[in-house]
């Protein structure tokens, strides 16, 4: 039986040898395949910890959980790191906690990171109320987000009229006040989103002047209480709908200009003045052409005279034709006419002309 198996195995060896041999081989493709997944996690580990390593360590020594992963991603995405990785640290030092997808979010919007972290650090130190939501929507609104919180700090005055002029309003007196203000304002950060900017909290403020150096009776109860002016411009409620919330209105100085009302006056005057000439000129054109009119009346009834006395002879010979008239009677006739001359030239004008001729001629 020994020898029959002995026989039996020994015939079997080259089976054996074989399975043996593609073991050996089989473990030593495997083997060569972790060997190979080693050394690319090991150069992969290597690679990381020299592109990222001190900013990993840094990270992890301040507190901030920044995975492996994400480094990766943001090379992925292009991010520079650094960036994120001291505002996530400086955040979370001034006990700010920020999701690293946030900030990554608020880079690749074209934000600035840098800025929105400061001003909640700011905002933080301050008791101001404010969370990084609003604080990105402000930065991406094009708002300075950082001026704006140190505004809301420590605010800032504004000078109105800001470009060096002066505010003109005039009394019920007739008298104009030039006025200069500075304007004490700080941001108002829920209404800094959509909220009106400086230029128009300085054009209400000049609204304000305005309307109340009109509403005065005197001038000279201005210049004597100036703060009057301050006290009607802050209860108009100016900065309702703007980014800013007005302190102080401080008028800084008052000039007294030019006397408005007399110079309307006079310029009225000399409105009705050439209304008045206006007027006359328009009634002497008017007689001018009426007597002009009455002249080539005067002038048609003058000719229509001298045709009616062309037609006496005609009517004379008539007669002496027809036997109504004698010779007699025309001499009687001539007589009168001559002792009607004679006496319109011894007695002036009677409404005849004394040059007239004689009927007859």
């Amino acid at each position: 039986m020994n020898f029959l198996t002995f026989g039996t195995d020994a015939h079997n060896a080259p089976t054996h040898l074989n399975s043996s041999l593609a073991f050996v081989l089989g473990l030593d493709t495997s083997m060569m395949v972790i060997a190979i997944i080693a050394a690319i996690l090991v150069v992969a580990f290597m690679a990381f910890f020299i592109k990222f390593g001190r900013l990993y360590f840094q990270a992890l020594s301040s507190g901030c959980r920044i995975r492996v992963t994400d480094f990766v991603g943001m090379y992925l995405r292009r991010i520079p790191p650094r960036v994120i990785v001291d505002s996530q640290v400086m955040a979370v030092k001034a006990g700010i906690p920020i999701d690293i997808d946030k900030l990554q979010a608020h880079m690749l919007a074209r934000g600035n990171i840098n800025n929105v972290c400061v001003a909640l650090v700011a905002a933080s130190r301050a008791d101001i109320s404010l969370t990084f939501e609003r604080c990105a929507a402000i930065d991406l609104a094009g708002r300075d987000v950082l001026d704006a919180v140190r505004t809301s700090v420590n605010p800032k005055v504004i000078d109105c009229p800001t470009t060096g002029g002066t505010i003109d309003g005039v009394a019920k007196d007739g008298i104009q006040l030039k006025c200069k203000a500075r304007v004490t304002v700080r941001t108002n950060l829920p209404r800094l989103v959509g909220g009106a900017t400086e230029e128009t909290v300085v054009a209400r403020v000049g609204q304000g002047i305005i309307a109340a150096v009109g509403m005065a009776a005197d001038h000279k109860e201005v210049l004597a209480n100036p703060s009057d002016i301050s006290k009607a411009v802050l209860e108009a409620g100016l900065d309702a709908g703007t980014a800013f919330e007005i302190v102080s209105i401080d008028v800084a100085d008052i000039t007294v200009g030019e006397n408005i009302g007399a110079k309307l006056l006079t310029d009225q005057a000399e409105a009705q003045k050439r209304q008045a000439q206006a007027q006359a000129e328009a009634q002497r054109a008017k007689a001018v052409a009426r007597a002009q009119e009455m002249e080539a009346l005067q002038r048609e009834n003058r000719a229509k005279v001298i045709l009616a006395e062309a037609e006496i002879p005609k009517s004379i010979a008539a007669a002496f034709d027809s036997g109504n008239i004698g010779i007699m009677d025309y001499y009687n006739l001539l007589n009168v006419q001559a002792d009607t001359r004679m006496r319109s030239q011894l007695g002036g004008p009677s409404g005849e002309d004394p040059s007239a001729k004689p009927a007859t001629s």
